[in-house]
């Protein structure tokens, strides 16, 4: 794609800085759905086969239509596409997509536009960086649509769903990418988004938000993904229904992985005074999450990773409360958070299991993982001095954590038993 300005209708898009005005308002799009924008704007007139634009927005990815087809319905909202009778998109049925609205290529800068996007030289790109990711479907016992993605070689490691997922969006977050970077050096990686998340299905009822939920999505992703056995990882939520998951079928589970998890719920574990709190800001998410509220965005994003952070971090981690689920799901989605109540199971672990918690945890406090350590049998546990929830790429509690996670799953080892053969 180029680095070029358009005009068209009310809208300016300038490609080079991942930016679309409308008039003068910034229209957030997020990732894919700006580069379906990008490549449709540039071929202005043009019609684009499906395989065609498929392959110009996920090169390094093998994905599905209904995610062209879930873009560009997103891109057509954001563009209000048949309001007052403007038209930017048509659909060729079962051929492609032509750009429709006449365009203007801007031969200046536009001024005073914001930068709202780091740039290329800001990014710090990953020692390994795996080819790509294939993200796939697969359906639970209730009949909701989960995405998983594989990506790696080595002995699999799936990853427990936790909150704020996007298999995309991750891919090249300065939050994450580094995980999928460091994981996949040694195994085949198996990550997906829980429903009402990222990728996974949207229309889901509150009622159908459970713990119970969390571990049918596992289950789902398990039986169309993972081989008998796998090393399973749970960090924050994801740890208890990794937990469970690990209980009801231990014949699966070689390795049990937990990071800034816990068994106890905000509800089992606060005080009254602080659930009252708690219960406040489950309605300012219903009011405020993903709107453009610096504040709100930045209470999250500086309870989970208050430590080493960039712009760059902070940019990618607002972005991502709006890009990965919907006010009423994240709503939702914490307030089962809150429910959960493990404590019980925790003597029913019968796999090797490895706990690492943060010390300074601002999101889970680190008694939580010496509850998991102190009650799961002969579990190994690690302490991690940070305060970030999600460790970063630069801080030395990141390198910790490689080395008690390699010297758990037998980095070492395998690579010499790789050298012999």
């Amino acid at each position: 794609m180029s680095s070029g300005i358009y005009r068209f209708g009310p809208f300016v898009l300038n490609v080079g800085e991942r930016l679309l005005l409308r008039n003068t308002a910034v229209v957030t799009l997020r990732g894919k759905v700006f580069d379906t924008l990008c490549f449709l704007v540039e071929n202005a007139g043009r019609l684009i086969r499906k395989e065609e634009l498929l392959q110009a927005v996920w090169p390094d990815s093998t994905v599905e239509e209904n995610n062209l087809s879930q873009g560009i319905s997103t891109l057509r909202k954001a563009l209000a596409d048949g309001a007052r009778g403007a038209a930017y998109i048509e659909t060729v049925p079962r051929i492609g997509f032509r750009f429709v609205a006449p365009v203007t290529r801007v031969s200046r800068t536009v001024e005073q536009v914001p930068s709202v996007r780091p740039s290329s030289a800001e990014r710090q790109p990953s020692e390994h960086r795996p080819a790509r990711q294939e993200i796939r479907y697969c359906r639970t016992k209730d009949g909701v649509n989960i995405a998983y993605a594989t990506v790696g070689n080595g002995y699999p490691l799936v990853k427990a769903a936790n909150w704020l997922n996007h298999l995309e969006y991750e891919w090249e977050s300065p939050i994450w990418r580094h995980w999928i970077s460091e994981l996949t050096r040694h195994h085949s990686l198996i990550r997906y988004d829980e429903r009402g998340n990222g990728l996974s299905s949207w229309d889901v009822q509150e009622k159908e938000m459970s713990l119970a939920a969390w571990v049918s999505d596992l289950e789902a992703v398990v039986d169309a993904a993972a081989p008998e056995k796998f090393a399973l990882l749970g960090i924050s939520q994801g740890g208890a229904v990794a937990i469970e998951y690990a209980v009801r079928h231990p014949e699966r589970v070689s390795h049990l992985i937990l990071c800034g998890a816990y068994s106890r719920g905000y509800e089992h574990r606060a005080s009254p005074r602080r659930l009252l709190a708690r219960r406040a800001l489950e309605t300012l998410v219903r009011l405020d999450w993903g709107k453009d509220n610096p504040e709100f965005s930045s209470m999250f994003t500086s309870t989970y990773i208050p430590e080493s952070t960039s712009a760059e971090h902070r940019k990618w981690f607002n972005d991502l409360q709006r890009i990965s689920t919907s006010p009423q799901n994240a709503a939702s989605i914490m307030k089962c958070c809150d429910a959960i109540n493990i404590r019980h199971l925790l003597p029913q672990v019968k796999v090797p299991t490895l706990v690492l918690h943060a010390d300074g945890d601002h999101a889970i406090p680190i008694e939580e993982g010496r509850i998991l350590a102190a009650e799961i049998p002969n579990a190994r546990y690690a302490r991690l001095s940070t305060g970030n929830h999600i460790l970063l790429a630069d801080e030395p509690a990141w390198k910790v954590f490689l080395k008690e996670l390699g010297d758990f799953l037998g980095w070492e080892k395998a690579k010499a038993r790789a050298k012999v053969s």
